[in-house]
């Protein structure tokens, strides 16, 4: 996959997918070497990356092309309403969007932009982590794991 950044975070990377005008993708990659941004939008997504980093209550401005179903985008549009330092469980979401818990699992997993759109916000009903990007365990799951202790959650949890 082509990328316009490629920037390192703790134990994994960021891959960034842009144009001159819009964000294309975020994909978390394993470590990897970075690569400079190619424009002036990968440029600011970095920017904005790195704030994120540094401090998990930054909040993201960058213009994200929405693909996706019309019940992909509106599970993405209340889990960007999630406050940082907060979660809400799939159930949640789904008792708000009057659909099953496991459509917004999908959708959640299908979420283009994570870490912009903050789909490690959504967790288990009995407040395990749940998945991640359509994974039950592994390298995502540990990436999910440390944005929500980079938010400050004490996660003493097992994989559900």
């Amino acid at each position: 996959m082509d990328y316009q950044a490629v920037i390192a975070a703790p134990s994994f990377c960021i891959g960034v997918r842009c144009n001159e005008s819009e964000m294309l993708g975020v994909h978390y990659l394993a470590p990897c070497p970075e690569i400079a941004p190619q424009n002036a939008l990968a440029t600011e997504a970095v920017r904005q990356l790195y704030a994120y980093l540094a401090d998990p209550d930054f909040v993201f401005n960058l213009p994200l092309h929405l693909s996706g179903t019309h019940f992909q985008r509106r599970v993405w549009q209340e889990i960007a309403r999630i406050p940082c330092h907060q979660t809400r469980s799939y159930g949640e979401l789904a008792k708000i969007l009057r659909s099953a818990p496991r459509a917004v699992g999908q959708a959640c997993g299908a979420n283009p932009f994570p870490l912009i759109v903050p789909c490690h916000r959504v967790i288990a009903a009995n407040g395990g982590l749940g998945g991640f990007a359509r994974q039950n365990g592994g390298f995502l799951l540990d990436i999910k794991r440390w944005l929500l202790t980079h938010e400050g959650f004490r996660l003493t949890l097992a994989v559900s």
